[in-house]
């Protein structure tokens, strides 16, 4: 008997995490010639405040629209003109009704039942609010009950729910990177739910990823919380023993969260497709996704802010963010900065 190689077929189906680089030729699009000195892009993440440039243009774009300019005519000397009200549209007429308006410094508030946020009239301030509230990387390019539960603590406009669903659904990378993993619907299971932070744990490791960071990470270990739904991403290596990751938890996790009560896993499973999704979002590793149109390589770097938007995320099985159920708070982001100079009026005010 004679043993014989027989090659295998090369990327017959890999995914986009998994490829090869392509070979330094002409060919291709990111060809360095031989001798010259490579650029490496410098990524930063920047904060900044929200200047009251912001609440000048907002307050400027009422006069260019029909409706708030009738509002603050109204509200501004607490006029109870009956002709005026009457031209207003259906739907802000029938706000108005409700004395659901407010006007506060030359800036509109609509109030509801639990919130009262400013209001937009204008395309281009509504377009930015959704892009800060769905691409920024703080908030992970989520779905649209995501990004809606955001928006609506901060900002209101009569079709604002149609508008964020079709500005998720429209999404270029999400429409690129998503994809259906629903299954047939089975036979309910019913499970004993913890009732505390860190009882029971789901654990799993994402692998084959390109090596990232200073120490060339190649696989991340996912760690969730059954209770609030909490994750922990931990960039390590998938030639590591069980001794290194034990050894990975006690130096990272332990001191957060003590010892499980449980590890299983099922849950980490789902959580892993999440990531790998946000991860596809941010990092180019194919030549559609450039660095000039702000994908990063470094998956590694991308990790925190990643971590961080899923815990300030409403999940929609606890309709709570998982920052909550674990710590009671809410870690501050960039996008609080937007609400922080907004005048604090009581719904039923």
């Amino acid at each position: 008997m004679t043993l014989v190689h027989k090659a295998g077929n090369i990327h017959k189906n890999a995914a986009g995490l998994s490829r090869w680089e392509l070979p330094n030729t002409p060919e291709n699009p990111a060809y360095v010639p031989t001798g010259a000195e490579p650029q490496i892009p410098i990524e930063i993440i920047n904060i900044t405040d929200v200047g009251t440039e912001v609440f000048e243009e907002v307050g400027d774009s009422y006069n260019l629209d029909t409706n708030c300019h009738i509002l603050t005519s109204i509200l501004d000397k607490d006029l109870k003109d009956a002709y005026l009200a009457n031209s207003l549209d259906y739907i802000w007429r029938k706000i108005y009704d409700n004395r659901s308006f407010h006007l506060y410094d030359g800036i509109l508030y609509h109030g509801s039942k639990h919130t009262c946020v400013m209001v937009l009239c204008s395309r281009m301030l509504i377009n930015t609010i959704m892009l800060e509230f769905h691409d920024n990387i703080y908030s992970g390019h989520l779905s649209e009950y995501i990004t809606m539960e955001r928006i609506k603590t901060c900002a209101w406009w009569p079709s604002w729910r149609k508008d964020v669903i079709e500005y998720c659904h429209s999404c270029d990378r999400c429409q690129k990177t998503n994809k259906s993993t629903g299954k047939r619907f089975g036979l309910m299971i019913h499970i004993q739910e913890p009732s505390t932070p860190w009882e029971v744990a789901h654990m799993e490791w994402v692998t084959a990823l390109l090596p990232g960071g200073d120490k060339s990470c190649n696989a991340c270990l996912v760690i969730v919380d059954r209770y609030s739904k909490t994750p922990i991403f931990l960039p390590c290596h998938n030639e590591g023993t069980a001794m290194d990751t034990a050894l990975l938890i006690w130096k990272r996790v332990i001191s957060h969260t003590v010892l499980f009560k449980y590890i299983i896993n099922g849950l980490a499973e789902i959580m892993i497709q999440n990531l790998e999704d946000m991860i596809r979002e941010f990092c180019a590793y194919c030549l559609e996704l450039k660095y000039s149109d702000g994908f990063n390589h470094d998956w590694c770097t991308l990790i925190p802010a990643l971590e961080l938007s899923y815990k300030t995320s409403i999940h929609a099985s606890t309709g709570r963010t998982p920052a909550i159920l674990e710590k009671g708070w809410n870690p501050k982001l960039s996008v609080n900065n937007l609400k922080k100079d907004l005048v604090d009026i009581h719904p039923t005010s």
